[in-house]
């Protein structure tokens, strides 16, 4: 090492001579990692059983106090450790997580001193990594004004991307809503609508397995990113749009030094198992403040999705409050519009009396200030702390169990800190937090112990909206729980069992093309730990009784997930652990049906399950079936259909 200093090289800085590469792998010794400084510019690369996942990859910061992407090099010694922690949250797709990684600190010199560290974790799935940045001097503080952070693909992947919106678009100038339809199977070297792509990003790498690459634990002290396409297979770390948040609040973040970057992640497999199964958004952050009470999540109903503005009355969201209780269910969301439409004093007396049906309510409340246009109400409440923390206090006092906050469209390190100020002063007040027209979750269950939800998706309003949604849903559904679903609490509020999105669920307005089993699986494949759905007090008589009771008992807290098979867009079937209950579900987009023998280790061989499934005119019903003496069982999943099975009876 000190011969290569010797020999070093000036050339824009302090350069080895020799470029030098390290090797380190995560506890399997399956998943491989190359970190090299050849050129003077750090990179990185991933393989798996040999296999190459990442093609050499840049690393590096431009910064305000130097540019530390070039003229660099690998420091001395590199500090290898091994994490090895169990930890439990609720709210995950996985109840109890046990974490191994292999920890690789990587210092990284210019001009002989040591200006940043990449901090790398690699478990038996994933890879992940963050950068640590040092004082220079007395500069105790910078901003980053750029990542050099990129993921070079293997040529022939291709892609399964859902592009960034332009900001101070859309409706009342608030985009990016982060919820643009994917395009899947597609070929590199695209950048989406010009603005890149909304985290997380899935790739195929051609017959040898599958990537997804996206972040976590970013908070109020950095801002959130999004993927930049390029020629060759290059994607890199893209900071939000100047125009985001009506171009208040700057993109490039500032952070105390020393300090460090949120996470980089890539999870990679030779099946989607890996994909759907990992935990790596939440192994990497811890708490950032205490749980000021234990918190309740559930079932619950909201009335918009149904009836839409129109529904926004006293009496109707009373006749929702006893549907709840009807239910089993333990809340209904009172969405926008409620202030004026049925005031501060009802809404009071409604929360009373849905305390006497064991049900609690949420309220929905515009985010915006100076950043859109969106005249929803209440508006003006959680922009400002002062007015924000009075309105906490009285939902408190009236027995409020959480708040819907809409239309966040921004990126920006500003608007993080908006984040988590409401998440912080809500948890102050006892309320739980869900987030629409907003962006990705980033490791937020566990960092912020009131969050319960965000949307970041094309949710179930849209096929309130149009008919185009509905006939997309299945294909949308197909891609949630391999991509958007998998790293973060995803709040749908689908599974309707309406055929029309009206109160007199009567021919008019958008047509449901999808079954009800379709209904009752993505109630399963769609996870989060509060669950509003899109059913009406009319299911209870013009719902099959089989299909209700299920929506009655389904579990929104999960203990274990398991992918069984499937292909983005096309079908999904995969397993969720709800103590000693298995719930099997799968739905199909194709036109033809999925048929297939399946294993099913995790019920007895031989032993009787419930089998909600379809029939070819998507007619539902319940059966019992037995397995065979190998556990398997052959199904079939028509196109917009869908399939549960359980050992629940």
């Amino acid at each position: 090492m000190k011969k290569q200093a010797l020999l070093a090289l000036l050339v824009g800085g302090f350069l080895s001579a020799y470029a030098k590469d390290w090797n380190f792998a995560g506890p399997d010794g399956r998943v491989q990692v190359t970190v090299s400084d050849e050129g003077g510019r750090p990179s990185y690369s991933v393989k798996y059983d040999g296999v190459t996942f990442l093609e050499p990859s840049p690393l590096g910061l431009v910064t305000n106090i130097g540019d530390y992407s070039q003229g660099v090099s690998l420091g001395e010694e590199m500090k290898l450790g091994r994490v090895d922690e169990t930890y439990s949250l609720a709210t995950i797709k996985q109840s109890t997580v046990h974490y191994e990684a292999t920890e690789a600190v990587c210092p990284v010199m210019q001009g002989g001193e040591r200006v940043y560290d990449i901090v790398f974790r690699v478990s038996n799935r994933d890879v992940a990594f963050k950068y640590k940045v040092y004082p220079k001097g007395n500069t105790l503080c910078c901003v980053v004004k750029e990542e050099k952070t990129g993921f070079v693909l293997p040529e022939g992947s291709t892609t399964f991307l859902c592009p960034q919106a332009k900001p101070m678009g859309g409706f009342a100038r608030t985009s990016p809503s982060y919820e643009t339809s994917y395009t899947t199977d597609d070929e590199m070297g695209k950048n989406g609508w010009g603005e890149g792509y909304t985290f997380p990003c899935l790739f195929k790498n051609g017959t040898k397995g599958w990537t997804l690459v996206s972040e976590t634990g970013v908070d109020s002290r950095y801002c959130a990113s999004r993927l930049i396409g390029h020629e060759g297979g290059l994607y890199t770390v893209g900071y939000p749009q100047e125009g985001e948040y009506n171009g208040n609040g700057t993109t490039a973040p500032g952070i105390v030094l020393p300090g460090e970057t949120p996470w980089r992640t890539v999870t990679v497999g030779t099946t989607l198992a890996p994909i759907v199964e990992t935990t790596v958004a939440f192994d990497l952050v811890a708490p950032l403040y205490e749980a000021s009470q234990k918190y309740q999540y559930g079932c619950g109903t909201w009335s918009w999705i149904i009836g839409g503005d129109a529904s926004m009355t006293y009496d109707e969201q009373k006749r929702y409050i006893d549907f709840a209780a009807d239910m089993g269910y333990g809340s209904v969301l009172v969405d926008a519009l409620w202030d004026s439409r049925v005031g501060y004093d009802k809404i009071a007396e409604l929360a009373q009396y849905a305390k006497t049906k064991n049900v609690a309510l949420y309220l929905w409340y515009n985010s915006n200030g100076y950043w859109n246009d969106a005249p929803q109400g209440p508006r003006g409440k959680m922009s400002n702390t002062i007015a924000r923390r009075k309105e906490m206090k009285w939902m408190k006092s009236v027995g409020i169990r959480g708040i819907k906050v809409d239309f966040i469209g921004s990126d920006k390190q500003v608007t993080m800190q908006l984040y988590e100020d409401i998440l912080a002063d809500a948890n102050d007040y006892g309320l739980l937090v869900i987030f629409h027209g907003c962006t990705l979750p980033r490791g937020w269950e566990r960092m912020y112990p009131n969050y319960a939800s965000s949307e970041a998706v094309l949710a179930s309003e849209n096929m309130n909206f149009s008919q185009g949604s509905c006939d997309a849903e299945a294909f949308n559904a197909c891609l949630h729980p391999f991509i958007r679903n998998t790293v973060g609490s995803m709040d749908f509020g689908g599974s309707t069992l309406n055929k029309y999105y009206n109160v007199k669920n009567q021919e008019g307005g958008s047509r449901r093309v999808t079954s009800d089993v379709f209904a009752l699986a993505t109630a399963v494949l769609f996870q989060s730990p509060v669950q509003h759905f899109a059913l009406a007090p009319n299911n209870l008589t013009d719902a099959p009784a089989w299909a209700m009771d299920f929506m009655k008992h389904v579990p929104t807290l999960w203990d274990e997930v398991r992918f069984i098979d499937g292909y983005p867009g096309k079908y999904v079937i995969l397993a969720r652990r709800h103590g000693d209950t298995w719930y099997v579900a799968g739905i199909n987009a194709q036109k033809e049906p999925v048929k297939a023998k399946l294993s099913f280790p995790m019920f007895e061989a031989g032993k009787e399950v419930s089998v909600y499934a379809d029939n070819e005119q998507l007619e539902g019903s319940l059966r019992t079936k037995k397995l065979n003496k190998k556990g398997e069982m052959e199904i079939t999943i028509p196109c917009n259909g869908g399939i549960v099975i359980s050992n629940k009876y």
